[in-house]
């Protein structure tokens, strides 16, 4: 394996690295961590916010995290999970040999799902779990650049295994994945079992129910964490430019905001979270935002259009797999 691959597949941080330009803070305790460097280099995150600034939006990113994970969460029916809890606790006892066991849990969970169906007859798939996973990655723009072109290079030349092995990490985002019971045949697959114990086909049951339960389905939901820390720098810039008779360390950081959330959104770019003509709008907005905020020129409403183009933005990157 080449050592460019090496850089990018080898190197696994065990904390959160907090991205381009959040190395350094603490790992947000409520999510699985993936984080890739590419290279040990301090100025990969080529951003000037200070430490006060920096630490309040990176706790702001992991709280929108949260907070996405926590929305997904009220989708959850109660009845459905306890179906599947009942359905792992018949397979542990049918391992076990208590087939008593097996079947009181599996009539648990053939009861709830008809319930389930009962009062959502037309719902496909019924959520009973979710998790959040983050995935972030410590590089410049210019490691992404240059990675992006090796791999493509494999890629012409046919080396299918180099290219994957470059391109898996280049990512930088939070994904809220959410578990969902098929009700089109869950429930036909579970309530097949109890005839199988009665018939003291156990091997063939434990491996019906294991069928079973490999059947749930997962829908992803990403949301591009550069794009979540230019949103909370904009808020934070937002405030400072409201701010009338600014005094020139206010103007100094409002402009290091602005910037630092341009790098954000260039990274976004280069992770491929979008195409060009999806970011030219919002570095023209934020030139315009530069120049009505010059010299403390203070006002109100100079962010509202990158703002809901940035939510929307972030509302589209969300997807299902």
């Amino acid at each position: 394996m080449k050592p460019l691959v090496q850089l990018i597949a080898g190197l696994l941080a065990t904390s959160l690295v907090a991205g381009l330009c959040f190395a350094g803070m603490e790992p947000a305790q409520e999510t699985d961590k993936d984080t890739q460097c590419v290279e040990e280099q301090e100025d990969s995150a080529k951003c000037a916010t200070t430490d006060e600034v920096r630490e309040p939006i990176e706790s702001a990113v992991k709280e929108s995290g949260s907070d996405a994970a926590s929305e997904r969460r009220k989708s959850l029916l109660k009845d459905a999970v306890a179906a599947l809890d009942e359905s792992h606790k018949a397979l542990s006892a049918l391992e076990t040999g208590d087939t008593e066991a097996a079947l009181e849990s599996l009539a648990v969970a053939a009861g709830k799902l008809d319930l389930v169906v009962a009062r959502n007859p037309s719902l496909a798939l019924a959520p009973v779990d979710v998790r959040m996973v983050t995935h972030d990655l410590y590089a410049s723009v210019e490691d992404v650049e240059r990675i992006r072109d090796r791999a493509a290079k494999h890629l012409k030349d046919g080396r299918l295994q180099d290219a994957r092995a470059l391109i898996e990490g280049l990512r930088s985002d939070l994904v809220v994945e959410v578990y969902n019971m098929p009700l089109a045949t869950y429930p036909i697959a579970i309530k097949a079992i109890t005839p199988l114990i009665d018939a003291d086909k156990i091997d063939q049951a434990k491996r019906g129910l294991q069928n079973a339960l490999n059947t749930v389905v997962v829908t992803q939901h990403v949301q591009p964490l550069p794009i979540i820390r230019a949103e909370h720098m904009l808020t934070r810039a937002e405030e400072l430019a409201e701010t009338v008779d600014r005094e020139g360390e206010q103007n100094d950081e409002l402009k290091r905001l602005l910037d630092d959330a341009r790098a954000q959104l260039e990274f976004a770019q280069a992770l491929g979270y979008g195409q060009e003509s999806d970011f030219k709008g919002f570095y023209e907005q934020l030139q315009k935002i530069a120049q009505k905020t010059e010299g403390g020129h203070s006002g109100t409403g100079f962010f509202d259009k990158i703002r809901n183009a940035l939510r929307s933005f972030g509302e589209d990157s969300s997807g299902a797999d």
